[in-house]
């Protein structure tokens, strides 16, 4: 029996109603829960890093971890940056199982993404969710990438296989640890169940939030190594340069 929450279920029903505003609770007036106003507010993500979306003061090409030590994926599509009241919504989907926040953000980047598709940028053939281990699974009872992933691919109309992209064992938290500590935690620890679906394909992978991207880039090398054309990834929002010793 899947753990995912059912996305036809009551608690999504509030999109077809008229609807207030999730952060202001003034009526939207929109087809979603988000008031022009609070929309104009919100932490966008402005001059970026062209490979990894790391913020940055002024526009540049790369950020200098991009320059002396490029990342294996290919590039990093997110809307928002990791402050408030972005980090507050995330944390209530993810952690208190808040899903209109998390719908409204998935939403916002699906915006972004037909907007990137509509510009010339390239369009992924598979959408695949970051696995969560399976015993933080079985506590949260739902995999927080993988419901972003469903919210995504009906309106990019973009493929999402479950199941293809798994976790081979159980791995202990990445936070506080040096950049060298969270590779060797994640080394071997990614398995595709069906490897031949991947060959020449460009994928996405899709999480809610990339910090140092070392699981991405873990993740991302499997996929090349088992004969992916591309990746990118897709996130909700992306965090600031990280503490000395997590990069």
């Amino acid at each position: 029996m899947s753990c995912q929450p059912n996305l036809l279920a009551k608690v999504y029903h509030w999109l077809k109603n008229k609807q207030n505003c999730l952060l202001c609770d003034e009526p939207s007036l929109r087809l979603i829960a988000l008031c022009e106003a609070c929309e104009a507010e919100l932490p966008w993500l402005g001059w970026q890093c062209s490979q990894c979306a790391l913020p940055m003061p002024d526009q540049q090409s790369l950020c200098a971890d991009c320059t002396h030590n490029p990342p294996v994926f290919d590039q990093v599509i997110t809307p928002l940056k990791f402050t408030f009241p972005v980090d507050s919504l995330i944390s209530r989907f993810k952690y208190r199982q808040h899903w209109p926040y998390g719908q409204l953000l998935s939403t916002l980047l699906a915006q972004h993404l037909s907007y990137y598709f509509a510009e010339g940028g390239t369009r992924p053939d598979l959408l695949l969710a970051v696995p969560l281990a399976k015993r933080r699974q079985r506590q949260r009872g739902y995999n927080q990438a993988q419901m972003i992933c469903d919210w995504l691919s009906k309106p990019l109309q973009l493929d999402n296989p479950q199941r293809l992209l798994l976790r081979s064992r159980e791995t202990i938290s990445q936070q506080g640890l040096s950049a060298k500590a969270r590779r060797d935690n994640l080394h071997n620890a990614f398995t595709l169940s069906q490897p031949e679906q991947v060959r020449g394909q460009h994928i996405a992978l899709v999480d809610d939030v990339l910090t140092t991207g070392t699981t991405c880039s873990t993740i991302s090398a499997l996929l090349l190594k088992q004969g992916a054309a591309r990746v990118d990834v897709y996130c909700l929002a992306r965090t600031d340069k990280p503490q000395a010793g997590l990069s």
